[in-house]
């Protein structure tokens, strides 16, 4: 990497956009879209006839809000919203004739689902409430003009349901002791006793119901029952039968976009290495193709008008920010709506690869490398690891790959066994495999990148968060000499006492973390959980680690990063912790977010000599409290002290 490239300030990749999450009404009078106020993401609005007349319509001064969607009869806008990343998410509603804002779910430790929505019934949605028991959401009905709430189905025991247009709950489904998943048809809001459709453990996580055609004839089917990637099938609800919609080999279908009116699937994609969408309808097919010839790389829908006339589309070239366009069918145009980070423009982004590589044990790892500008040799290199673990890693801008791309580091992001998308096969070569042969599969990926010249041997550190997190931990633990130092964020330490405060309403679904990493409850399945536990290996760690945690989270409890802390400070290694009174699971606040990748882009600087922006006083932005280790960051002890 050449020194002239100029580094990209932090606060232009992990600062708040200009703007992002663009929608247009359902009549298509009216754009939306989250873009600061005094600092805090709120919702915006605008006509669509002259978006210069905006303003903002929600009120948020503390947490940003998270996401949006207009309400079906286009006269408000719902949003959820949860305290200290608690991800305990309350519903509000946006009145946009008057501007009143007002919460629909004014309860305590509850978390608010949207079950079901309607393109016929435009007043009412249906919500699953938790407040009665915190495992298991509650069925009701919310009137979107009064608030009104009513009871529609008290769930005892389901993990999910699936509703038609009608907003009639047509489905449950619950996992089965064989760790698969049960599906029971709904019928006056009584469960059946007995499954009509049920899967194995070796399906579960690969086979979903996806959705009833507005008429309830049709129920879509994610499947890969008798196959291994999940396949988009039709059941006629009446008779059962099934047809065949789209496969890929290499991929599970993914999105599906529906008809407005009928509900019936217009399109869907697939998401191998890059995302590719097909049309399985003519003038979507038409809207598509005019569409790939104005963008480079890739493309999306956002939001449609109920006419389907008028769609907000984005389109991702990588190597330059975001955009986001109004796109009307009849005129064939492309309005620009904004660009997410204008600041970007012009500014020194690397490409993505994505690549394959191949595992000890024959598997392909679908993958993705940014390299420094001008990099034609081995340097140092970061490791980033997905969360989940049953989540991926994707093609297209990613502003952790190019902070550390520009500042001359490699980075190599790999779907190992257990990440989602490629088949059930995939997933099911990780079962009972944390710290195994998933942890093989990430050593696998380094090794590939040192034979490929990329990375140099002793300059390769591991960097990830939840599971990603745990990923670090057990390779700076499990595999001491693989890795220079590794970046923890709210990565857990100790499955069993993860699996023994996971949050209430996942105690439907646990059987899943049972079956698949271990349980906790058997003689053998503690073995396995403690064996790969990093913690009971805390005296094996070498070299520098730094920890983030957010001491609200549900997911990950501030004592998983607690406990490996105190271990490592007992044996005298050098860690740094990092904690965030006011965050969750990851980082809400655009203030605490460029404190962190302050500290972590100093902290590789130490250890891996490559460039970084100074602390300068980031951190006086942010909650951010040093709990341990500020001498093992460059210039974090002087920021501290000034």
């Amino acid at each position: 990497m050449t020194t002239t490239t100029p580094l990209i300030p932090r606060e232009h990749l992990f600062g708040n956009p200009s703007k992002s999450g663009g929608q247009i009404s359902p009549d298509g009078q009216w754009l939306t879209w989250l873009a600061p106020v005094d600092g805090v993401m709120n919702i915006w609005l605008a006509p669509r006839a002259d978006p210069s007349n905006a303003k903002a319509i929600s009120s948020s001064t503390d947490r940003p809000i998270p996401g949006y969607v207009w309400a079906p009869d286009g006269q408000s806008i719902l949003y959820v919203q949860d305290k200290g990343g608690d991800e305990n998410f309350l519903l509000y509603r946006i009145d946009i004739a008057t501007g009143a804002e007002t919460s629909l779910t004014p309860f305590e430790d509850t978390r608010v689902q949207i079950i079901g929505t309607s393109n016929t019934i435009k007043t009412a949605i249906l919500l699953g409430l938790n407040n009665r028991d915190p495992q298991l959401h509650d069925i009701y009905r919310l009137d979107l003009t009064t608030g009104e709430l009513t009871l529609v189905l008290e769930n005892h025991g389901y993990a999910g349901f699936e509703t038609d247009d009608a907003l009639n709950v047509r489905l449950a489904m619950s996992q089965n002791e064989e760790g698969g998943t049960d599906y029971f048809r709904v019928t006056d809001n009584v469960v059946e006793a007995e499954p009509f459709e049920t899967t194995a453990m070796e399906d579960a996580l690969t086979t979903s119901p996806a959705g009833y055609t507005s008429d309830g004839s049709i129920l879509y089917w994610l499947d890969s029952r008798g196959r291994n990637t999940a396949a988009l099938y039709a059941q006629d609800t009446k008779t059962g039968e099934r047809t065949p919609v789209a496969e890929d080999d290499k991929a599970d279908i993914g999105g599906t976009l529906r008809h407005q009116d009928t509900g019936v699937v217009e399109a869907y994609s697939v998401n191998y290495l890059k995302t590719s969408w097909h049309a399985l309808d003519a003038d979507i097919a038409a809207a598509f193709e005019w569409l790939s010839s104005q963008f480079e790389g890739q493309s999306g829908v956002l939001s449609r008008t109920d006419d389907d006339r008028i769609w907000i589309v984005w389109n991702d070239p990588v190597g330059a920010p975001i955009s986001t366009y109004i796109y009307d069918r009849d005129a064939q145009t492309l309005t620009p709506f904004y660009t997410t980070r204008p600041e970007l423009e012009g500014a020194p982004l690397q490409p993505m690869q994505g690549i394959e590589i191949t595992s000890r044990d024959g598997l392909t790892l679908p993958s993705y490398l940014t390299r420094p500008a001008g990099a034609d040799s081995a340097g140092p290199m970061v490791l980033l690891v997905h969360g989940g673990p049953w989540a991926r890693d994707d093609y297209g801008f990613n502003s952790i790959h190019q902070m550390l791309a520009n500042r001359g580091y490699s980075v190599l992001s790999v779907n190992f066994r257990g990440s989602t998308g490629f088949g059930k096969d995939f997933i099911n070569a990780s079962n009972l495999q944390w710290g195994l042969a998933m942890h093989d599969d990430l050593i696998d990926a380094v090794e590939w990148a040192i034979d490929q010249g990329i990375a140099t041997r002793d300059q390769v550190a591991i960097m990830g968060g939840s599971y990603g997190g745990y990923a670090t931990l057990a390779g700076l633990a499990f595999t001491p000499e693989t890795f220079a130092c590794g970046v923890d964020i709210v990565g857990p330490s100790n499955l069993e006492t993860l699996l023994g405060t996971i949050p209430p309403y996942w105690a439907p679904m646990v059987k899943i973390f049972h079956e698949r990493m271990g349980n906790p409850g058997t003689e053998e399945g503690l073995a396995l959980l403690k064996a790969a536990s990093p913690l009971y290996k805390a005296d094996q760690i070498t070299k520098p680690l730094l920890i983030a945690q957010g001491a609200n989270d549900p997911r990950v409890k501030q004592a998983e990063s607690d406990q490996i802390a105190d271990a490592m400070k007992a044996a005298n290694i050098p860690v740094t912790y990092v904690l965030y009174p006011d965050e969750g699971h990851g980082f809400a606040k655009p203030d605490n977010s460029i404190a962190f990748f302050a500290i972590a882009e100093n902290f590789l600087a130490e250890v891996l000599h490559g460039r970084a922006e100074p602390l300068g006083d980031v951190l006086a932005a942010s909650t951010a409290e040093i709990i341990e280790g500020a001498a093992h960051v460059q210039g974090l002890s002087a920021s501290l002290s000034g």
